[in-house]
């Protein structure tokens, strides 16, 4: 049984979605905050394994609580999806509930934790198609779901990362090997200060020389999470599902997944 719905040319426009800023504020490692955000698709059948999205949140937002209208924008018929929750920061300065992705070692460690977690209680409510399972975030999200893809290329089946650059130091390419065989998706606002278009150039040119496979979009925003790119995710990832040749499945113990 095939469930996947072709993306449309339009999507509903009561979507909006607001402008980020990255800020740089002292952060505070909370002791294995599990919270996480499901999303059931409408219409949801048991008997069909849906791919999953985990959405990884943008810097200075309201966290896992914005998957519902994520998943507005990218499609609410084709995918189940889960979104782990950040690292609260800026709490004095800034107010509370503004989370972020850091990129030091002991968040790194976190958040794997925290996207694993996630990912096996989207599997254990929902039937989930275990070699479908593609990562996606916004601004430092998609810099911190390119760590986490990249680390464990064995249990993913893409990346996108909407005007986030790729991680530098903590051995991004350490599992170069295995990471070569993830399809990547890189979005960049034209007028991006925070990760401009040369940025994404070099990034670009890094990666095409270690061998991965990217697609490279840009948009005519700033840093934005414009609804464009999220259509675009839902695109991406029906067209790396429905190529010739799916990527071969993760060993059975990696997820808590229903067979499929």
């Amino acid at each position: 049984m095939n469930r996947i719905h072709h993306p449309a040319q339009t999507v509903e426009e009561g979507v909006s979605h607001p402008s980020f800023e990255i800020e740089t504020s002292p952060l505070a490692l909370p002791a294995h905050d599990t919270s996480h955000s499901v999303f059931a698709p409408l219409h949801y059948e048991p008997r069909y394994a849906y791919p999953l999205i985990v959405w990884m949140h943008g810097p200075a937002t309201m966290g896992e609580r914005e998957l519902p209208e994520i998943m507005a924008a990218i499609s609410i018929r084709n995918y189940v999806a889960v979104a782990p929750r950040g690292f609260p920061h800026g709490q004095e300065e800034a107010g509370p509930g503004l989370l972020d992705w850091p990129q030091t070692g002991e968040y790194i460690e976190e958040a794997e934790r925290r996207v694993f977690h996630a990912v096996e209680a989207a599997c254990r409510q929902f039937h989930v198609a275990n070699r479908r399972i593609f990562v996606a975030g916004f601004g430092t999200g998609g810099t911190m779901a390119f760590r986490v893809a990249m680390n464990h290329p064995d249990r993913f089946a893409g990346v996108a990362s909407l005007c986030g650059g790729f991680p530098r130091g903590h051995h991004p390419l350490a599992q170069l090997h295995g990471a070569r065989r993830l399809p990547l998706l890189l979005a960049v606002g034209r007028d991006s200060l925070e990760y401009p278009p040369a940025e994404a150039c070099a990034d670009l040119r890094l990666l095409h020389s270690a061998g991965m496979s990217v697609s490279l979009r840009q948009y005519p925003c700033g840093q934005v999470l414009a609804k464009q790119m999220l259509r675009d995710v839902d695109r991406w990832i029906i067209g790396e599902i429905t190529s010739p040749g799916d990527p071969p499945a993760p060993a059975d113990d990696l997820w808590q997944c229903w067979s499929d």
